[in-house]
């Protein structure tokens, strides 16, 4: 995971409030879709980028994928910021 590609990942707007619906809870694109103002691909292509980012994953139940949180890659990247900052 490179910090370039995780930031890259986090600058958009729109990934920030999927990230932040699913600090609440997995969800599946369905429900995320009710809470945002974006095209069904657009969702599908931002949700891309988070789990390239290894940011989200998706865990298949029955027809759907539930996406969460990747907490380990948050902790990863803080634990480089803190690194970083005490240099």
């Amino acid at each position: 995971m490179s910090l370039t590609q995780t930031f890259a990942a986090l600058s958009d707007p729109n990934r920030q409030k999927i990230l932040d619906l699913l600090k609440k809870q997995e969800m599946p694109v369905s429900e995320i879709a009710a809470y945002l103002n974006i095209t069904l691909p657009t969702l599908s292509h931002h949700l891309d980028t988070l789990k390239r980012a290894g940011l989200v994953s998706g865990r298949r139940e029955g027809q759907k994928i539930l996406y969460s949180l990747n907490l380990s890659v948050f902790e990863e990247v803080s634990e480089k910021i803190i690194k970083f900052l005490k240099k």
